[in-house]
């Protein structure tokens, strides 16, 4: 059996928007020793395939991360076949706020050394000694509490669109890097309450533990994370504290929590939290984009990538050779309308060329 995807983009949309039902868009995760990653992966692969399960999965022996969709139909026997293993019998699933037939278009199963790069290489760091859960309910409780203070665990270009009220970010688009900075951040906070979120729970689950492990007595985070917060909110009928757009790594790129729009154009400053990729495929740079600056650059990030688009395909693939353009987001350095890109891949000086375009390389 073929344990890949060998469809390409287009095809796989066409197969989804003929499909007659719709999906299911979830979440889950769990810390666990898998002793046999890669032969796991192998099994998982298959049965999730047969169930038409879509998604990106994360398997390490540490555990499992997974977003998916599954079909309508499957949701039961997905449920079933998840419960049928012992270490997620039981786990919780979140389910997207919005939902979306194209959140996924295949089905990427890889193994990882962890499912949450975290940098951490202390042998008596434990995982499972953690911060205490908060329900929607107590969090909203403890947050009232002008003392409480809350972290965002979560990518500076999340963070952006959408947050907690009165939340800290821990500016840096590397988990890896926001767990020395939360401990530096807090140091002179130590006996304070502080509670950690992130998107789905993974992220902060592992923070809150790495917070415990630096002597923080009182660490906190949400269970199940934004998502479960605000189904749970909108199930019992209790105010929601998060404010603008959830930020998700999907094709969906942010599901609507509130009507607030806190972020603004990357390009002409409007209010506006849609996050879109470059369309010049040799730039890819992920960004924010209001519909009016849509149209001026044709799903662009600027001039230069504008123009590239209508080059010949040839001259393009020559421009591209070489360079990796797979992980740039736009971010902010710190000062006032300063804008510069990720990796140092991009100009800070409006004037500074991404490509030479009069001079495809090899000439």
């Amino acid at each position: 059996m073929q344990l890949y995807n060998k469809y390409d983009k287009k095809t796989l949309l066409k197969k989804i928007e003929q499909e007659p039902f719709k999906r299911i868009t979830i979440s889950f995760y769990q810390y666990a020793d898998i002793e046999d990653p890669i032969t796991w992966r192998d099994q998982l692969y298959e049965n999730l395939e047969d169930l038409g399960v879509l998604g990106r999965v994360y398997i390490a022996k540490e555990g499992i991360n997974a977003q998916v969709n599954c079909p309508e139909p499957s949701f039961e026997a997905f449920k079933t076949y998840l419960y049928s293993h012992t270490f997620l019998d039981g786990i919780r699933l979140n389910i997207a706020v919005e939902q979306n037939n194209k959140s996924f278009l295949k089905l990427t199963i890889k193994v990882r050394d962890k499912i949450v790069s975290d940098g951490i290489n202390d042998p008596t760091f434990k995982i499972d000694q953690r911060g205490k859960y908060l329900s929607a309910v107590e969090f909203n409780q403890m947050t009232e509490d002008p003392e409480t203070i809350v972290i965002d665990m979560r990518n500076h270009y999340e963070f952006e669109v959408g947050h907690f009220e009165n939340a800290i970010e821990v500016p840096s688009d590397a988990f890896r890097d926001q767990l020395p900075m939360a401990v530096d951040m807090m140091k002179d906070k130590k006996n304070k309450k502080i509670i950690m979120y992130c998107t789905g729970g993974i992220r902060c689950e592992k923070a809150s533990a790495y917070m415990l492990h630096h002597g923080f007595p009182n660490v906190y985070h949400i269970e199940g994370g934004i998502i479960h917060y605000t189904n749970t909110a909108k199930e019992q009928g209790i105010p929601n504290k998060f404010i603008g757009k959830n930020f998700v790594f999907d094709e969906r790129l942010g599901e609507r929590i509130t009507e607030d729009i806190i972020a603004k154009c990357h390009q002409c400053s409007s209010p506006c939290d849609d996050h879109t990729n470059c369309i010049n495929p040799a730039c890819h740079l992920l960004f924010i984009q209001c519909k009016s600056c849509a149209g001026r650059y044709e799903g662009c990030c600027s001039d230069e990538c504008r123009d590239f688009i209508h080059l010949p395909f040839e001259q393009q693939k020559e421009l591209r050779k070489g360079t990796n353009f797979g992980a740039n987001v736009f971010k902010k350095d710190g000062a006032p309308g300063a804008n510069v890109f990720k990796k140092g891949r991009w100009p800070k000086d409006p004037g500074e060329k991404k490509f030479k375009l009069n001079k495809p390389k090899g000439d």
